[in-house]
């Protein structure tokens, strides 16, 4: 919805619910004229809504006040829901199978991060991800790919997750060169940076062959959907769902509220 929808839907709903009340307060005390009730409900209403409306107008800061004030409810429920989804998947999240684990597999404290290769925000992230290991020593980076941009994304992915197969320790270093390259991550701009570590074209096929990426794919996309991924980049840190590019002082502030208390997010 966007910001002038939600501003008239906020309209709408204070309007109607302080006349309403209005009109009930009115009928309980007794302050309606002494006309019928429904015409006394309908009367009242009309001219305190007409109030209402004329008070907005006139004071169209309070408006802005409770659409702040909506969208923080909001983002908390959808916190709380994906802090359940977390608990409820813990192994898949913090466990993983079919991924590859940056800075200190043995880390505390653990990042996760959704990314597509042909993300321009994930681009602009990777910096992020290797300020957060270089200045944590006791975190684990984990990369879950969900190539949602299309059919490239989905080719690159397939590459990426062969070369892994392969050559796990040196998949951080391929990822570094496919997500700084700054071009379009396809089949062939894959294999291109998997040929510069050393992994031919028909070493990728192979891989593909015995570990196609299906499995992968649907655990990672079942995630996201459950923990409430909404685009890319995605951060999981710790009990915490971040979502978009938010910066490594962003990131570092969840990390530096789990050493001191546990949670993403310290009372």
């Amino acid at each position: 919805m966007s910001s002038k929808g939600l501003t008239l839907a906020i309209v709408a709903v204070v309007a109607t619910a302080v006349a309403s009340a209005a009109a009930t307060t009115a009928a309980i005390y007794g302050f309606a004229s002494p006309q019928p009730a429904e015409q006394a409900a309908a009367s009242g209403t009309d001219d305190f809504g007409t109030r209402v409306h004329d008070y907005l107008v006139a004071n169209p800061e309070i408006l802005l006040d409770v659409q702040t004030a909506l969208q923080r409810k909001q983002a908390e429920e959808q916190q709380k829901e994906a802090q359940a989804a977390i608990a409820a998947n813990q192994n898949l999240i913090f466990q993983p199978e079919f991924d590859a684990v940056l800075g200190n597999p043995d880390g505390d404290i653990t990042v996760v991060e959704f990314f597509d290769y042909n993300c321009g925000y994930c681009r602009r992230a990777l910096a992020d991800m290797d300020e957060i290991i270089a200045d944590n020593d006791d975190v684990r980076f984990i990369l879950k790919e969900i190539p949602v941009l299309g059919p490239e994304s989905q080719a690159a992915q397939r590459v990426s997750y062969a070369f892994f197969k392969i050559t796990p320790e040196t998949y951080p270093d391929f990822h570094r060169a496919l997500m700084g390259s700054g071009n379009r991550a396809t089949d062939e701009s894959a294999r291109a940076v998997a040929a510069a570590f050393g992994v031919d074209s028909d070493q990728i096929d192979a891989a593909m062959e015995e570990f196609p990426p299906e499995a992968a794919l649907e655990e990672h996309f079942a995630l996201a959907n459950a923990v409430g991924v909404t685009g890319t980049p995605a951060y999981i840190v710790g009990d915490t769902m971040l979502h978009g590019a938010i910066g490594a002082d962003r990131i570092q502030q969840v990390i530096d509220n789990i050493r001191d208390c546990g949670q993403g997010t310290c009372s």
